[in-house]
Order: C-alpha cells, then sequence, then structure tokens
C-alpha cells in the first residue's frame, strides 16, 4: 500500500462527538474513514467497507465490542484488519477480555492522538 489514503478505518463508538473527532484526526492524517454508532451498525459497516483497521468502543448501547470483535476476527472480511478496542474499561480484565476476542490492541480513553496514531503505523 502507498499510504494512508489506501488504509480504510472504521471507528465503531456510540458516542457521536468522539467518533467525530476520531474521524477528523484519521482524515487529515490521510485515512479512509467511515463511522458507526451500534454493534450492529459497526458490523454492518465492516462487511460494506472491508476495512484494514478497525477502532471499537467496548461499551456500545446493543451489546459490547468485544462481540464485535469476535464477529469481526472470524469474518472473512475482516479476518486480517487491525482491531483495537478504544474503551473507558481499562482494567487488566478488560485488556484480557479484549484480547480474548480478538483484539489486537486495546488502548483506555481518552487516548493521546500520538499514542493511536503510532498503532496504526504498526498496520502500515
Amino acid at each position: 500500500m502507498d499510504g494512508n489514503s489506501e488504509l480504510r478505518v472504521l471507528v465503531v463508538e456510540d458516542n457521536r462527538d468522539a467518533a467525530e473527532i476520531l474521524r477528523s484526526l484519521l482524515e487529515v492524517c490521510g485515512f479512509q474513514v467511515s463511522v458507526a454508532h451500534t454493534s450492529q451498525e459497526g458490523i454492518e459497516a465492516a462487511r460494506k467497507h472491508q476495512p484494514h483497521i478497525v477502532l471499537c468502543d467496548i461499551g456500545l448501547p446493543d451489546g459490547d465490542g468485544y462481540v464485535v470483535g469476535s464477529v469481526l476476527r472470524q469474518s472473512s472480511y475482516t479476518i486480517d484488519a487491525r482491531l483495537i478496542a478504544v474503551t473507558g474499561h481499562g482494567e487488566p480484565l478488560d485488556r484480557c477480555k479484549a484480547l480474548a476476542a480478538g483484539f489486537d490492541q486495546h488502548l483506555v480513553k481518552p487516548v493521546d492522538p500520538r499514542e493511536l496514531l503510532r498503532e496504526l503505523e504498526v498496520t502500515i
């Protein structure tokens, strides 16, 4: 891939302000970004956009992000995607649950934008 412009990122976040901040940050950095606000919307958006990276909140209104991570990790359209939990759940058990669900990384909110971008560089 040649730069960020070819990388598709899906943000699954129920807080619309937080989702828009992430979208803006990532678009300024050249990523193609789509946003979903529920676990079901996230799964559908992943199927439609086939993202390279998924940033997923854990506390979603219609389920939890652990289920989203598990579904996406097992789906042919996202099996190789980099899955990153971005959540307020920061206890060691939460991290273990995220990794067990198929996430590659677990970041605790508020996430430092530089840390997030470093994580995304692993994908590039």
